[in-house]
């Protein structure tokens, strides 16, 4: 899970992380991270993650070397950490990986960029097992695989910290494209939405499921619980703990001529209304093309679905449906985001305001 998380009221703080591996649970197969080197942890990690194809130096120097034919790049990063933003008793360590590469990949996309490279860091306790970052590099490499082919993590860094934490620093070729900003919406255009293998709401109805029924009577995590919504609701626990963004439609995107996109990573909602603020204009939506559950589609969030406006009369891209239009702001109106021409709050994942600072 990442930002949309909140822990439920009643939760102890200071109660024993059970999502924590103790040195009790030490399996000697295992070694933790206390028991080995950090040479020895990255001789272990570097052979599975993924290698660049725009990589002239990779590991092993104080920095890596990157082809950039554009003579431009993108770059953007993002952290996810234990207890706001995931939860080791609800995603397995791939997961983590996986998640961690596909929301850098997305913000990169959706600037109409081909992802090359990502530089991962991460901070872990001491006990962790290495295993558990052999998993997390597994669900890097595999992430990559899938969704950028041709992107690899050329570097990056070890520490140690009481908390999990992965920062991923993410760059992309603009390949001779402008790039695509938020500003450049105008009235007319239409609003469409590429939604890669997730549907929109779907992250934010499969988290809702984990915080009502995979917790235990203590309000911690549960693990098993949490397996078993794997198998009942695979596709919204998929989408919420291993999305699929469409990463290749943000440069067809680019391409086609689309005048505004964004990630949509914090809910339709809260994401639309910067591209409306942004641009100095009203996004109007169609309910009935938000699916079943236009709510959790505008306000669930972590979908990392691309939002796209496009010029009136354009033909979209692969991928793309329309979702809804640009109109122009009325004179003495905030620019934001109406639905069937109603004016709706943007609503939305606030990392300020969405979590109550415990950990599980």
């Amino acid at each position: 899970m990442t930002r949309a998380e909140s822990t439920p009221a009643g939760a102890d703080p200071a109660q024993a992380d059970p999502a924590q591996p103790s040195p009790a649970q030490a399996d000697p197969a295992d070694p933790t991270l206390a028991e080995l080197s950090e040479i020895a942890v990255l001789q272990r990690i570097f052979p599975r993650l993924p290698e660049s194809d725009a990589t002239l130096l990779g590991p092993g120097d104080d920095a890596a070397v990157l082809a950039a034919p554009d003579g431009r790049f993108v770059v953007t990063t993002d952290m996810m950490i234990h207890g706001p933003d995931f939860r080791l008793a609800w995603s397995r360590p791939a997961d983590l990986g996986w998640k961690a590469a596909a929301t850098n990949l997305s913000d990169v996309a959706a600037m109409g960029a081909r992802p090359t490279a990502l530089v991962v860091a991460i901070a872990a306790p001491q006990h962790l097992p290495v295993s558990v970052l052999e998993g997390i590099s597994d669900g890097l490499r595999e992430a990559c695989a899938a969704l950028a082919p041709g992107c690899g993590v050329v570097g990056g860094d070890l520490s140690a910290s009481d908390t999990l934490t992965l920062a991923v620093t993410a760059f992309g070729d603009l390949e001779g494209r402008a790039p695509v900003l938020r500003s450049g919406a105008r009235p007319g255009d239409t609003v469409a939405v590429a939604e890669g293998g997730n549907t929109l709401g779907e992250a934010g109805r499969g988290l809702a499921l984990l915080f009502t029924r995979a917790i235990d009577a203590e309000g911690a995590p549960d693990a098993a619980a949490a397996d078993a919504l794997r198998t009942a609701y695979p596709r919204l626990l998929g989408a919420q703990l291993r999305p699929s963004p469409p990463i290749p439609a943000g440069a067809a995107a680019a391409a086609s001529g689309a005048t505004a996109m964004l990630d949509v990573s914090d809910g339709l909602a809260l994401d639309a209304t910067r591209i409306a603020r942004a641009s100095g204009v009203l996004i109007d939506f169609e309910s009935a093309a938000l699916g079943e559950h236009p709510e959790s589609a505008l306000g669930g969030g972590e979908d990392h679905s691309l939002l796209a406006c496009f010029p009136a009369g354009a033909v979209l891209p692969a991928g793309f449906r329309p979702v809804g239009r640009v109109l122009k702001l009325p004179a003495g109106e905030p620019a934001g985001i109406t639905v069937d021409g109603a004016p709706h709050l943007p609503g939305g994942w606030d990392p300020y305001r969405g979590w109550d600072g415990h950990a599980g």
